[in-house]
């Protein structure tokens, strides 16, 4: 099973030397991978818009994961970058796949690239894509990206792409890249089942998780393929209960409890579980190295 942290987004700040230390840190520590998380764009809570989730909003920040690869690529060498997820049905498919491929030509073959479909209908509008049929397209967008990695040249005509006869060049080293899809509802299950190499939760290792790793299962030998071949990335945290923005940090765990969550996950098949150390009051890149540090000798200790 690989072990990896999720880049602290919401608390590292901007500063390129800060990013480059925690990048740097999680690859010297040895861990396998850094998930990063995407927001395109933050709700004002106070506007109460209809269709934005407010989990997040317009002060919390995220760095674009493209962008932050393309730094990370020039500061790590071992290390795998994920996203954790992208939301791909509010970006051009095209676009994306370009993107991907040129992260995953500068890190050498080192990015998984795990998508989804979000739950911000202001944010998909904003980006001028459809929030409604964003299921089945992007089902779609990964015939077409998969179709542009692996191809020089592409025709493709379907529901929502036209190609005539292009090519992205340079095209990925990893043919295709890795593509993981995150998500709870039984459609996306199917969609995983079906399509993807992996699939990324943020459910708790408890026996509703097996359930829903069971359906996942169920749907793949339905689509008539070998549930092993899907992995699974869950997160491990060092808060059990996020209370946002009031700031209380609700139920702070132990690096050795947290530790604990990883063999739980090892029992239920993860291939990759994967720290947070978000939302759990460290304020510096200094204190979610440490956090991190200190995970990884649980982990070993």
């Amino acid at each position: 099973m690989k072990i990896g942290v999720t880049f602290p987004q919401a608390d590292i700040g901007t500063d390129p030397g800060a990013i480059r230390a925690f990048a740097q840190a999680a690859e010297d520590l040895g861990f396998d991978h850094i998930t990063v998380y995407d927001h395109l764009l933050g709700a004002d809570p106070q506007a109460k818009v209809p269709g934005w989730h407010h989990f997040y909003d317009y002060t919390d920040q995220f760095h674009e994961p493209m962008v932050l690869f393309g730094f990370l690529a020039a500061v790590t060498q071992r290390i795998e970058l994920s996203t954790g997820i992208i939301i791909v049905t509010q970006r051009q498919t095209v676009l994306v796949a370009k993107q991907a491929a040129e992260v995953d030509v500068l890190t050498g073959g080192r990015l998984r690239l795990g998508i989804g479909i979000g739950g911000n209908k202001s944010e998909h509008e904003a980006l001028g894509e459809d929030f409604h049929n964003r299921g089945k397209r992007c089902e779609e967008q990964i015939e077409v990206m998969r179709a542009l990695w692996t191809q020089d040249v592409v025709t493709f005509e379907g529901r929502w792409h036209t190609i005539n006869g292009g090519g992205i060049n340079p095209r990925p080293v990893q043919q295709p890249i890795p593509l993981w899809i995150g998500g709870h509802a039984d459609a996306v299950l199917k969609r995983t089942a079906r399509l993807a190499d992996g699939w990324n939760t943020y459910l708790t290792p408890d026996e509703n998780v097996e359930e829903t790793i069971a359906s996942l299962h169920r749907h793949a030998r339905d689509a008539g393929r070998d549930p092993t071949e899907i992995g699974i990335e869950a997160r491990v945290g060092l808060i059990s209960t996020p209370v946002y923005k009031g700031r209380s940090y609700a139920n702070p765990r132990s690096p050795e409890e947290t530790a604990r969550d990883v063999d739980r996950w090892r029992q239920l098949g993860a291939t990759h579980v994967t720290l947070n150390t978000m939302d759990a009051g460290l304020k510096t890149a200094d204190a979610h190295i440490e956090a991190i540090r200190r995970f990884q000798e649980a982990l070993t200790g």
